[in-house]
């Protein structure tokens, strides 16, 4: 494979086909081996980041479910691989299709080779089938985040694989494939602001509605608990970091200019976002809080998310301040709504990714994208209100809503649905809820001595020596379970 100048891709394009016969000719000269290299390597960053969705979860979580949460996460690696091999990729990525979805042309990815993607020229469909596969095992991931506490596990796992192929590839289709009506409209997002960030913000906040509040929830205060394991909250935090930089820079979907770009407002944005929630959040209570960077940090990378290959560095700065305001003051419309939204995902991913949608109708520059090298002259995008372009805010607009409304409205009729078929109801009892669903759904624990307790609980007589925690059946006098 050249690392130098590539021949032209010379076969049909814009339909099904596996780009030539490798056993008569040399289908890598198409490529480059530096785009492949960085390519292959954001995929694996972008799959390092779904444990992490899963170690953020179990920390800020209760340590009774704590398992539970990690557990759902690398389901949602294996549930959606196998989608995204059966149908999902040709869903999402055919390269014929509505304005709404793909066909069945690449089922089974039959036909996904050398011929370059609908994604870029500059891969081919089996490397872009590859790294956008990571972006559709992460969204089920961060949007299961409601199964805290109290969702069964085998209901959960149902639902990734219909909400994948229902609602994670269709809003994928319309915002990056050619032939999607968001993507013809002039909507812009470069690596997952609507399909990614709002769809399973959208879905957690449907899933916590469908679930209804958790045992002793009060409308006011939630639950009295605080993260039970904040250094899982770190350790899921830095994996996000890291794995972002796959996410975002990977989008440019080759090594150059743009990609570097790309990571740059990435770091600076996060970083700005971690301290502005610490500063939020240090106004209250006067004191430094570790579980406030790191969601700061988390908000400062869903906003540029959408944004990150098509603004300029000292936007960036913006995007944190904006992004770790907006989703620090989003925290609290749980309650003014009266849903029970454990983890906040809705308020660090779905208004996360709307705010960083409408920045990008504002920040969003024609010398940005051009970058890459390809979008320039007839291909270089109009931008945002910095190139004077007005209406694009609009656009943004319209994306977040259709995204947003689409994926919240039928997370609620895939879950209502699930709930009436025998087997799949969605919610333990409360006596199930009260033991855990580490004890309840798994039978095994994140932490050794939670299981050594409740083995000593159920003796009667003895007791856990010099011990103060409580059993895993929830007598923590301090709500620390």
């Amino acid at each position: 494979m050249s690392s130098g100048p590539v021949e032209t891709y010379e076969g049909v394009a814009g339909v099904a086909n596996n780009g030539g016969n490798p056993l008569l000719e040399d289908l890598n000269r198409y490529y480059s081996a530096g785009d492949f290299g960085w390519i292959m390597t954001c995929t694996a960053l972008v799959l390092l980041m779904v444990p992490g969705v899963g170690f953020f979860y179990s920390g800020l979580a209760r340590r009774k479910s704590a398992l539970a949460l990690i557990w759902l996460s690398l389901m949602s690696i294996a549930i959606v691989g196998f989608q995204w091999f059966f149908w999902g990729y040709s869903l999402a990525f055919s390269h014929t299709g509505s304005a709404y979805i793909g066909n069945l042309s690449n089922f089974g990815l039959m036909k996904t080779l050398a011929q370059p993607s609908v994604g870029s020229g500059k891969i081919p469909d089996l490397l872009f089938c590859l790294y956008q596969g990571m972006f559709a095992a992460i969204t089920p991931a961060l949007a299961i985040g409601a199964c805290a506490d109290r969702g069964r596990m085998l209901p959960a796992l149902v639902f990734m694989f219909i909400w994948t192929t229902i609602v994670y590839d269709p809003i994928a289709y319309w915002t990056w494939n050619g032939n999607g009506w968001s993507f013809k409209m002039g909507g812009l997002d470069f690596a997952g602001g609507t399909p990614v960030h709002i769809s399973s913000g959208a879905a957690a906040l449907a899933y916590s509605l469908m679930l209804g509040k958790r045992n002793g929830y009060n409308k006011v205060n939630g639950l009295p608990y605080r993260p039970h394991n904040v250094t899982h909250v770190v350790l899921g935090t830095v994996f996000l970091w890291v794995g972002w930089f796959g996410f975002n820079g990977g989008s440019a979907l080759a090594a150059n200019l743009r990609a570097v770009m790309a990571c740059i407002v990435t770091h600076i944005a996060a970083c700005v976002g971690g301290l502005t929630w610490v500063l939020l959040d240090y106004r209250l209570e006067r004191k430094w809080s570790t579980v406030g960077f790191c969601s700061g940090a988390i908000a400062g990378l869903v906003a540029i998310t959408p944004a990150a290959g098509y603004v300029p560095p000292w936007s960036a700065f913006i995007f944190g301040v904006v992004g770790g305001i907006c989703c620090n003051f989003a925290t609290k419309l749980k309650f003014l709504l009266g849903i029970d939204e454990a983890l906040d995902v809705f308020a660090e991913h779905g208004v996360g990714g709307i705010v960083g949608n409408l920045l990008t109708g504002i920040f969003a520059a024609d010398y940005i994208a051009a970058l890459d090298g390809v979008s320039i002259g007839d291909s270089a995008i109009a931008g945002g209100w910095v190139n004077h372009h007005y209406i694009q805010l609009a656009y943004q607009l319209a994306d977040s809503v259709a995204g947003f409304s689409y994926s919240f409205v039928m997370t609620c009729v895939i879950l209502f649905l699930l709930n009436l078929v025998p087997g799949l109801s969605l919610r333990v009892d409360h006596h199930q809820e009260d033991i855990g669903l580490d004890d309840d759904q798994l039978g095994e624990f994140a932490y050794d001595y939670v299981e050594v307790t409740r083995s000593l609980d159920v003796i009667p007589g003895l007791t856990a020596p010099n011990s103060t925690a409580g059993s895993i059946s929830g007598r923590d006098p301090e709500k620390q379970v």
